[in-house]
């Protein structure tokens, strides 16, 4: 049974109705339908953390899939799951293939700043401040992009350039 017919939750529910419906109405080709379908529901697979599922769901919906934008958020979605696995190797590549088809995704730019604050932090406890200083500085040029594309958000991010002095360069 399709994840779609399988919600539970109000809030799922009454997207998988707006989405049929969507399906329905707005002209679109069977394979632009079928990218959407897997998209759907590896989106919520994703929100009920059942990220293997979701990641099936997600390669599935790559196929089909030929717009660079849609394929985009694709991508994110996959970077955000290997992000909460913890690989965060494999998400930096996916982020980095969303922004190739997408540069104004600011979450996938900060995300990318995310990790490599985290990994600025991981060198610090190494005890080797030198590379830590790449990687924040990494993070920073990332940031800013994220914030030029959406200034009121990420506000800690701003603070934390301000703070390192890092906001202006």
């Amino acid at each position: 049974m399709p994840r779609s017919q399988k919600n539970d939750n109000f809030i799922d529910k009454t997207f998988t109705i707006v989405a049929d419906i969507l399906l329905q109405i707005i002209p679109m080709s069977s394979g632009e339908k079928e990218a959407f379908t897997y998209y759907r529901d590896g989106m919520s697979a994703q929100s009920e953390g059942e990220y293997a599922e979701a990641l099936q769901n997600y390669y599935e919906a790559m196929r089909p899939e030929i717009d660079p934008y849609d394929r985009s958020y694709i991508l994110y979605n996959i970077g955000l799951i290997h992000t909460s696995n913890g690989e965060h190797t494999k998400a930096l590549e996916y982020y980095f293939q969303a922004l190739e088809r997408n540069p104004s995704l600011p979450q996938a730019l900060n995300n990318t700043a995310l990790i490599c604050h985290y990994r600025g932090e991981q060198a610090i406890r190494q005890g080797d401040p030198e590379i830590a200083e790449a990687w924040f500085d990494q993070a920073a040029e990332y940031w800013k992009q994220a914030i030029a594309l959406a200034p009121s958000n990420y506000i800690e991010a701003q603070n934390w350039l301000k703070i390192t002095g890092r906001f202006g360069e």
